[in-house]
């Protein structure tokens, strides 16, 4: 053997396996066949063991690293290992067959080459420990978002990605189901969920994700979007084989089909496209999948630009509070009114489907909130103080508040800068949401009724949890949603009176006040005086007044006609 040679060739193994990031396992595997080659080495194998138990017991992976075809297997070089986490390696090193026998100087060649090869392993599994911290969900064994992008950034960089689709979606109240069959039963549904998706991916580019609790995230090729949507749209999976119950998983999905590389798009724009798309479906009532176009990247842009100006807009005092008025129908009298958001931007109203739901998504809404009570705090004094009649004004706080431990000293500071008696407030939470924290919203809840501050559920009607809603939680009034009113239009109008009757007669008996909203018919009107629910609101008796139009109802002392 050509010394010079057998030193080039350990050179260029130490480069590689140095730089072992960028060196590609057939780089890897070319330098050690030239090493084998030089050293007449026939076969290259390890054999791992688990623990000194496993050892003992003969248990071992057997890994082979080269095998020319022409091995000697009467003998071989071992040399056994403990590594850092007390598993064991025996590497073997055996000859070419019918070669000449090692030399002394072959033999501490092969040593040296063992460790070389040692340092090798080890950095192997040093990267794939690495990879795995960096690109693995560990709570449930499978890729997270890191690699998401990883496959998204590989495929584009190969002009492929444009066979695939992006879909995004998260487990319809999943938080009901952990309460019904329990934590670990719900796990255990959620990971047999998730293999029947995992079943139809069969290329190593396409990829299923967890990005956290039961959020989702998949990489598939597009003639296959039609058999994934198909699982999310609901799926039976059994949860107790011994009794053969199951239980029907379905996700709320955004879809982004990656268009062709003419219409190029970054990495992020996929993850964002998707996740936009996924957004609308999560706050929509009508659609379960939502899929990304044209319109939506305009949206997108119009949100950017409401989220951009907002700061600006708070700080320049553009939003208005509108009161929409609460009539007593015994007497037809105002007794109240509910604040209502209107932004004059640039000289118009920005009508507030267009910014709520945009300030919702963050913590905006928040800010919006306190705002709004802060104004409503200023107009009450200046009522109080110029000896003007006030009446009990609702104000709407979003659920995004309920994180806040502090949320009941915040109003109550807003509320008191003001001097405002605790009884002209009233505080609003909507019902609509699935995912209540009723921890959090029953301390909330009970500390303003302590302080005297009324609360009332919003949208009474339309969640999935009302009834609950009510029975947990020590609320003070009622707001009936108009999806409650019987219309002309409706098939059995009777019916839905008789719910409305049982639901009003269910509140009082359990000592809250009822309003109904969306009132709209003089109709409406009786059936709210044949049932005692004594307050309404709604465009029959007024729309949302500027502050100048209210006041005047409350100087006017005004009474409605039917």
């Amino acid at each position: 053997m050509i010394f010079n040679e057998y030193m080039r060739a350990v050179e260029r193994f130490i480069r590689k396996t140095m730089a072992l990031t960028a060196a590609t396992p057939d780089e890897i595997a070319a330098i050690l066949e030239e090493l084998c080659v030089l050293l007449r080495i026939g076969k290259v194998e390890m054999l791992a063991y688990t623990n000194e138990a496993s050892e003992h017991l003969g248990l071992y992976t057997p890994y082979c690293y080269y095998d020319c075809g022409q091995v000697c297997d009467t003998f071989c070089v071992s040399r056994r290992m403990t590594t850092n986490d007390d598993s064991i390696v025996v590497y073997k090193i055996y000859p070419i067959a019918d070669a000449e026998e090692w030399s002394e100087n072959e033999l501490e060649k092969i040593q040296i080459f063992i460790a070389l090869f040692s340092t090798l392993n080890g950095k192997l599994r040093l990267i794939k420990l690495t990879n795995r911290l960096t690109y693995f969900d560990s709570d449930f064994d499978m890729y997270n978002l890191k690699q998401f992008m990883k496959n998204v950034r590989m495929l584009c960089k190969e002009e492929r990605v444009d066979s695939f689709a992006a879909v995004r979606f998260n487990l319809k109240r999943f938080s009901v189901v952990n309460q019904q069959l329990g934590r670990e039963n719900g796990t255990c549904v959620m990971k047999q969920f998730i293999a029947c998706i995992d079943n139809i991916l069969t290329d190593s580019a396409e990829v299923l994700c967890r990005i956290g609790g039961d959020n989702f995230i998949v990489l598939i090729y597009q003639d296959k979007l039609d058999a994934l949507l198909k699982i999310l749209s609901g799926t039976p999976i059994v949860y107790d084989e011994t009794r053969d119950e199951r239980i029907n998983i379905s996700a709320t999905v955004g879809v982004y089909v990656i268009p062709d590389m003419d219409s190029f798009v970054l990495s992020s724009d996929i993850m964002d496209r998707v996740s936009m798309a996924f957004s609308l479906a999560k706050n929509s009532c009508t659609q379960d999948v939502v899929y990304f176009d044209d319109q939506l990247l305009a949206i997108s842009k119009k949100n950017n630009d409401i989220s951009a100006c907002f700061p600006k807009a708070l700080e320049e005092r553009e939003f208005l509070v509108y009161y929409q008025p609460k009539v007593a129908v015994d007497g037809l009298k105002l007794a109240g009114a509910e604040a209502l958001c209107r932004w004059l931007h640039n000289g118009r109203l920005v009508p507030p489907g267009d910014f709520i739901p945009v300030l919702e998504q963050g913590r905006d809404i928040c800010k919006l909130d306190f705002y709004m009570l802060d104004a409503v705090c200023r107009d009450i004094r200046r009522w109080l103080d110029s000896g003007r009649k006030a009446v009990r004004i609702s104000v709407n706080l979003s659920r995004r508040h309920l994180s806040d431990m502090d949320l009941l000293k915040h109003i109550l500071d807003i509320v008191d800068r003001h001097n405002i008696p605790h009884e002209y407030i009233e505080i609003e939470l909507t019902e609509t949401t699935t995912d209540v924290e009723f921890t959090d919203l029953k301390r909330t809840i009970s500390g303003l009724q302590k302080h005297g501050i009324s609360t009332s559920v919003d949208d009474f009607g339309i969640g999935y949890s009302s009834l609950n809603l009510i029975k947990e939680i020590p609320w003070d009034v009622l707001k009936l949603d108009k999806s409650l009113l019987p219309t002309e239009n409706e098939d059995d109008p009777h019916q839905k009176a008789l719910i409305f009757k049982y639901i009003v007669a269910m509140a009082q008996e359990m000592g809250l006040e009822c309003i109904a909203e969306g009132v709209e018919t003089s109709a409406q009107v009786e059936l709210l005086c044949e049932n005692n629910c004594n307050l309404a609101q709604g465009f029959f008796f007024d729309k949302p007044l500027p502050i100048e139009e209210f006041e005047k109802r409350l100087d006017e002392d005004y009474v409605y006609s039917k």
